[in-house]
């Protein structure tokens, strides 16, 4: 008999409140990484009404006790910032030039600093930079789609973007604002996805425009064009706008905060997820680099076809160096034992290693923030990259 299950992911346009406030958070430390790569930063955003206000700690090692102020015009880069999502509108309660800001960045604690740090200190047990706090990561990966991600989730994403694609072309659908939700079922059989079950497109829009006309559009001009037509039937269920009107959206109509869509930013619920938010930290937090660290391992995995599904965990102390744990697990689908030591040979998991080995030390970030920090093949994400597969083909003979 087969098994048959439905699995439903989510994601959200880069207009939604929490994704206002991942942008933000993401923008600032870029910005910090263009003057120093050193950088340690942990902004935090919060975004309601005409309001934002930032929070955190940055500590820019280049500028000494100079103000950060001094050095980055933080207003301007979260005006920019908001201005890049589309918030321009001018019946925008939420708009780039007339927003209120409140500034509560701080520097870094010397206490964090001492453990992160490649030099001895006080209780500290080694002078490698160690962890820059205690946690689990996870990494995924899956021969179901072209990315090596779960579908559901790749399907979501692929519908916000192509929402927000449109919407900045400014032409097919000038009734489109930056607030958006996507969601899809897709039922598997055997393991592998048989057929799209329903699909839910939630999006803010002008006043002028009428329901008939958004979802028409949604179904038309979305839907079908980035889907796979063979897994749309008949019997697909489409809900658009479900509660047949969405004017009042973003911060206007809700509040926002770094780091709430931890789920949508990973795998949509399919492959599990540690503790921390990736949005706004430098990748001194291993909450963020070392989640890529194992997106990178896992994909590369799947791409050598040591098995078609890998999911590796592993575990941090603050200010220690070496990983707790390292645990493979590919779903009886691949010699996990064999699969682990050729991993440990290929891959350093310290933290300063996995900063090396992925170059973290840029301005990149504000590229993973929207629709998903992994699976993109549009932009050169260094997590992404296929470039261990021959290195793991050989270690694993």
């Amino acid at each position: 008999m087969s098994k048959s299950f439905i699995f439903s992911s989510e994601s959200v346009g880069e207009g939604h409140p929490d994704k206002v406030s991942d942008t933000i958070s993401d923008a600032i430390l870029d910005a910090c990484l263009a003057i120093d790569k050193t950088s340690r930063v942990a902004c935090e955003t919060f975004v309601k009404s005409n309001q934002v206000v930032v929070g955190g700690e940055i500590s820019i090692p280049s500028i000494g006790s100079q103000p950060i102020g001094e050095v980055i015009n933080i207003e301007k880069v979260i005006r920019e910032a908001v201005r890049g999502i589309g918030y321009v509108n001018n019946d925008d309660v939420f708009h780039a030039d007339k927003i209120f800001i409140s500034n509560f960045l701080t520097s870094q604690s010397e206490d964090i600093a001492q453990g992160v740090d490649a030099k001895k200190a006080d209780g500290k047990k080694t002078e490698e930079q160690g962890a820059g706090d205690q946690g689990i990561m996870f990494g995924y990966a899956c021969d179901e789609t072209p990315e090596l991600m779960p579908a559901p989730i790749m399907f979501a994403h692929r519908l916000g973007r192509e929402l927000t694609k449109i919407r900045k072309a400014g032409e097919l659908a000038p009734w489109l604002r930056p607030d958006a939700k996507t969601q899809v079922a897709v039922e598997y059989i055997d393991g592998k996805p048989s057929r799209i079950v329903n699909v839910v497109i939630s999006t803010q829009h002008a006043e002028s425009a009428t329901h008939a006309e958004i979802e028409s559009f949604c179904i038309e001009q979305v839907i079908k064009k980035v889907l796979p037509a063979d897994l749309l039937t008949d019997e697909t269920e489409y809900l658009i706008n479900p509660t047949g009107k969405f004017v009042i959206g973003g911060p206007q109509g809700d509040s926002g905060l770094t780091g709430r869509k931890i789920i949508v930013d990973t795998y949509g619920g399919w492959g599990r997820h540690g503790g921390g938010a990736f949005s706004g930290k430098d990748p001194s937090k291993v909450d963020r680099s070392a989640a890529y660290m194992g997106r990178w391992v896992a994909k590369n995995v799947v791409a050598a076809g040591l098995a078609p599904i890998c999911e590796i965990q592993f575990a941090y102390a603050i200010g220690h160096p070496e990983p707790l744990s390292i645990n493979i697990d590919t779903f009886d689908t691949g010699d996990d034992a064999k699969i682990l030591a050729a991993v440990k040979e290929v891959f350093s998991f310290k933290p300063a290693d996995i900063v090396a080995q992925l170059d973290l030390l840029h301005p990149i970030y504000s590229d993973s923030t929207n629709y998903g920090h992994f699976g993109k093949e549009d932009v050169d994400l260094p997590w992404e990259r296929k470039d261990k597969v021959d290195a793991l083909k050989k270690s694993f003979q």
